[in-house]
């Protein structure tokens, strides 16, 4: 499976290590062939919830099936069973992933954080890998500044797994939206700057101190943010017809996530959790009181976010990505093409 030549529309002017590195990577755009008809999908969702604790108001989206979710393995469980491989190619906004398995196929989500390499990095698509694959190149971001070489005991030719997705609104609309890598660094320093003052210690890491990923394994990060994992991981317990979920912190809708099956969600929920828990907490703000969101405006904000105006990228010959986008709100939308372009993900997210 080739990488289409042009698939991904950013150009973006990287100073690392004091060495301009200038990468163009450009996106193949579709609008003709769109089935206009598919960005009200919402409609077909139901919103149950919500499920709050502290500032942290949770909704379930029910749906119907349209994947069989349970073929992929995860990125995390394919990296952890050493079946894929992270390649690290020393270009900042691109990587390379290989599926050395025989019979399994990855689901590789956006957002998804890889640790180690020459610097951290976020991917910055949804992939399926085939097995077999050889190295599949990969856009990405990076989410640690400044270095530019092994760190500790880790490999700098390859990444290790890691259990945690990119955390905040804002760097989601960065990445996402805007698609600067240097927009997503300043997000990885005012994320850091939010933790360091809600936990009431520096989370940077003397190993690392622009490293997003190791401020999230900071002690007293992980210590609050178990405390919202601890009472919300149980709520899809018994729901079998539930395939993503919304979320609001401090009273307003922030994002969703909906994906083609009940399996897969269910397989990426303790990692989606955890990531709304830490945005939680860099949001915290303590004796403040909020009215929770209705699932009513859960809805209404799923209904406005797919009435963007949409293009349209081939990232594969299989992954076909649909971004609908207004003044208030970013959908970007993952397609299987091998299976009658049948609905992978959508990643929903409030701009403001």
């Amino acid at each position: 499976m080739k990488l289409r030549p042009r698939y991904i529309g950013i150009a973006v002017l990287l100073i690392v290590v004091g060495i301009q590195l200038v990468t163009f990577v450009t996106a193949k755009v579709l609008p003709a062939n769109l089935n206009t008809n598919r960005g009200r999908q919402s409609q077909n969702y139901k919103i149950s919830g919500p499920y709050t604790y502290e500032n942290l108001s949770i909704y379930l989206v029910h749906g119907k099936d349209t994947i069989d979710g349970k073929k992929f393995l995860t990125l995390q469980e394919a990296m952890e069973k050493k079946v894929v491989i992270v390649h690290e190619t020393k270009d900042v906004n691109e990587l390379a992933i290989e599926n050395v398995s025989l019979d399994q196929e990855v689901y590789v989500q956006s957002g998804d954080i890889v640790k180690g390499g020459q610097q951290d990095r976020v991917l910055a698509v949804d992939l399926i890998v085939p097995p077999r694959s050889g190295k599949i190149p990969i856009a990405a971001f990076c989410v640690e500044s400044g270095r530019w070489s092994k760190r500790g005991g880790e490999a700098d030719a390859k990444f290790d797994s890691s259990n945690d997705r990119i955390a905040t609104r804002e760097l989601k609309v960065a990445a996402n939206g805007a698609k600067s890598q240097g927009e997503v660094w300043a997000k990885v320093t005012e994320v850091q700057e939010k933790l360091s003052r809600n936990a009431q210690v520096t989370v940077n890491s003397t190993a690392s101190s622009s490293s997003l990923q190791l401020s999230l394994e900071n002690g007293r990060v992980k210590e609050m943010t178990d405390s919202y994992i601890r009472k919300l991981s149980g709520i899809i317990d018994g729901q079998w017809d539930v395939i993503g979920y919304a979320f609001a912190i401090n009273g307003k809708v922030n994002s969703a996530d909906v994906y083609g099956s009940s399996a897969l969600f269910r397989k990426l929920w303790p990692k989606l959790l955890k990531a709304s828990a830490v945005e939680a907490v860099a949001d915290l703000q303590r004796g403040q009181k909020f009215e929770t969101v209705k699932a009513a405006s859960v809805e209404d904000f799923l209904a406005a976010a797919d009435d963007g105006k949409a293009s349209e990228n081939e990232v594969t010959d299989r992954i076909k990505m649909v971004t609908r986008e207004t003044d208030k709100d970013i959908v970007i939308e993952t397609r299987d093409q091998k299976q009658k372009e049948a609905l992978l993900h959508r990643s929903y997210v409030n701009k403001q």
